[in-house]
């Protein structure tokens, strides 16, 4: 089935009639990744929401995929924008969960972790940098990697209300894609140095508070029972703390037994 301009403009209108908050600017798209030893290689491109709305978001999404085990492949018809999420853990070992408005756009009243998406227009991209020579986009590079690192802790700061100098360097944990109209998110985990208490005070005061109605600090139990509630991404963002959980763990056992031995 084809879609003409006029079907996509209708999409793009129905969309945006629920939500007058959505962001309509520059995301960057993910493409797919490459591990490489102790460093990760994203392959990265550039996207709209617009084309969002149009693929990933359009009702008939899976019209747009191609049969391929490689996402590279099998995605290159959709915006596929790379959003991100944050695992922030609070000084007193509690997790930091939103639950959306029920004014957004996607997954209205679900449980969420603190994320949203890098913003092209922070490093002056808005359009694609085929150009450069490779010096200059060595350059990009860089710098898009840094906008990473930076947009969580942006986020972060906005959708909860905390100030940045509270929170570690993010680490990347990994990016899970949600099954449903094939959407990407990297993850990283935060350590907070402030209290459960003190983060319910600065939350009200959020800049991005409208896009959630509340926020939780729950244990590792009760975000196992949280995330059957949450967008399939999110979901596979619990699922990689977990693995980190169990890496640092079994890390710490063989150590152990090393020292022993």
């Amino acid at each position: 089935m084809r879609f003409g301009i006029d079907d996509w403009k209708r999409i793009h209108h129905c969309i945006m009639e629920k939500s007058s908050g959505l962001y309509a600017g520059h995301a960057l798209r993910h493409v797919d990744g490459l591990d490489q030893e102790s460093s990760v290689c994203l392959h990265l491109g550039l996207t709209d929401y617009r084309t969002f709305v149009g693929t990933n978001l359009n009702p008939l999404w899976e019209k747009f995929l191609i049969p391929s085990e490689d996402d590279s492949v099998r995605c290159q018809h959709t915006s596929s924008p790379l959003g991100n999420g944050a695992i922030v853990e609070t000084s007193d070992n509690r997790i930091l969960v939103l639950q959306r408005s029920y004014n957004v756009g996607e997954f209205p009243g679900y449980f969420v972790f603190p994320g949203g998406h890098s913003e092209p227009e922070e490093l002056g991209i808005s359009d694609h940098q085929n150009d450069k020579g490779l010096t200059q986009a060595a350059d990009l590079n860089r710098k898009v990697s840094q906008e990473m690192f930076d947009g969580i802790i942006r986020e972060v700061v906005e959708e909860i209300g905390v100030p940045a100098e509270s929170l570690t360097d993010p680490v990347f944990i990994g990016i899970s894609c949600r099954e449903m109209n094939v959407r990407p998110t990297a993850f990283f985990f935060l350590k907070c140095n402030m209290e459960s208490k003190e983060i319910y005070q600065v939350y009200s005061r959020a800049q991005d508070g409208f896009e959630s109605t509340q926020l939780y600090t729950v244990s590792r139990d009760e975000l196992r029972k949280m995330a059957l509630r949450m967008p399939g991404c999110h979901h596979g963002g619990y699922t990689l703390y977990e693995l980190m959980i169990q890496t640092v763990e079994d890390a710490r056992q063989s150590s152990v037994s090393t020292m022993i031995a």
